[in-house]
C-alpha cells in the first residue's frame, strides 16, 4: 500500500514537471503559473517522502488524499485550452459536474475496467482491496492498482484532449441534475484517444525492459501478484519519467 501512494504521487508529480518542461511559459496565470505549479511539485516530492516512513494505513490514506488535494488544485493551470468551456474548479464524481470532470470519471472507468482485467488475469480477487475499504459490488484491488495509473492515463489523455482541443462544448450535454456527460459520439473520440495513448511505448522502470503503456497494468498485477504471493520482498511501484 504505501508503494501505491508514493507511486500514484510520483506520477502526479511527473505530470506536473512534463508541463513545466513542455509549456512552462504558456500556461496562463493564477494558480496555473509557473511559481505555484512548481510549489506543488515540490510539495508532492515532499509527500512521497513522507509515505516512505512505517506507518499504519489511516496515515498512508491521508497522506494520499493531501496529495490529491495539492496536484488538483492546480489542475486548471495545466489546461491550455477554451478555458470558457474547460476551467477546473475541483474535482467532482457521482455526478460530474463541469466537462473537465466528465472526462476524467469516464477515462477512470475505462482505466478501472483494465486494472480489473489485469488482475483476474493474474488470479486476484479485484474486490480485496488494501487502499480503498472494503465494500459491496466494489472493486476494492482494481481501483488500489489504478491509482499508480491515473495521472498518466486518465489525466494526461484528458488533457491532451482539452489541450489540442479535440473536444469542445458541444461533446457534453448537462442533465436535470447538473450532471454533465460526454456525448455518445464524443466517448467514442475519447476512447480512441486512450486507446492510443496505451500503445505508446516506454521502459518498465522495475524490469527494465519496453513495454506498450497499456501492457504495464497487467505487468504491475504479476508483480503484485509475486509480492502477495512471497516471491518479492516488495510491491515495485510504476513510476513513470
Amino acid at each position: 500500500m504505501r508503494s501505491i501512494v508514493i507511486g500514484k504521487t510520483l506520477n502526479q508529480r511527473a505530470v506536473i514537471r512534463r508541463a513545466l518542461r513542455d509549456h512552462g511559459d504558456d500556461l496562463g496565470d493564477g494558480l496555473g503559473d509557473a511559481g505555484a505549479l512548481g510549489e506543488a511539485e515540490r510539495t508532492l516530492t515532499d509527500i512521497a517522502r513522507r509515505a516512505g516512513r512505517p506507518q499504519g494505513v489511516d496515515a498512508l490514506r491521508g497522506l494520499e488524499g493531501e496529495a490529491a488535494r495539492r496536484y488538483f488544485a492546480v489542475f486548471d493551470g495545466l489546461i491550455r485550452g477554451d478555458k470558457d468551456v474547460f476551467r477546473f474548479d475541483g474535482r467532482s464524481r457521482r455526478p460530474p459536474l463541469d466537462p473537465v470532470n466528465a472526462l476524467l470519471s469516464f477515462l477512470n472507468t475505462l482505466l478501472v475496467h483494465d486494472c480489473r482485467s489485469a488482475l483476474e488475469t493474474v488470479g486476484l480477487d479485484p474486490a480485496v482491496g488494501f487502499l480503498h475499504r472494503d465494500r459491496p459490488g466494489r472493486p476494492g484491488l482494481a481501483l488500489d492498482l489504478m491509482e499508480e495509473f491515473r495521472p498518466v492515463l486518465a489525466d494526461r489523455v484528458a488533457l491532451s484532449l482539452v489541450n489540442r482541443r479535440q473536444v469542445s462544448r458541444s461533446d457534453f450535454r448537462t442533465m436535470d441534475n447538473g450532471a454533465v456527460l460526454l456525448t455518445d459520439d464524443s466517448r467514442k473520440t475519447v476512447l480512441v484517444a486512450y486507446q492510443e495513448r496505451k500503445k505508446d511505448e516506454l521502459m518498465h522502470p522495475f524490469l527494465e525492459e519496453k513495454a506498450p503503456l497499456g501492457l504495464v497494468p497487467h505487468l504491475q498485477a504479476q508483480l503484485l501478484a509475486r509480492r502477495l504471493r512471497g516471491d518479492l520482498d516488495g510491491y515495485p511501484p510504476f513510476v513513470w519519467k
